[in-house]
């Protein structure tokens, strides 16, 4: 990887459906806009696990998925009657 600046809208191009690593990462709110890629895989734990040796020189880091969520599973509580 090299340390280039890619914006979330090319991140979603180059790394479709997968996690990504960001350096130095460009916020807006709790919204990604880009940062440098450190490391990339479909495998959120193997981007947590070996990406964390890639972040020495950087004073951020944040983890982004490169594609669209699934909603998240709403779980209720039944009660009897």
């Amino acid at each position: 990887m090299n340390n280039t600046y890619i914006g979330f809208e090319e991140l979603k191009k180059q790394y479709p459906n997968e996690w990504v690593l960001l350096g130095n990462p460009e916020m807006k709110n709790t919204s990604v806009l880009g940062g440098v890629v450190l490391f990339h895989s479909k495998d959120k734990k193997e981007v947590c696990y070996i990406g964390r040796d890639k972040t020495a020189d950087f004073s951020t880091v944040t983890i982004a998925f490169a594609g669209e969520l699934k909603q998240q599973r709403k779980i209720g509580i039944l009660k009897r009657i």
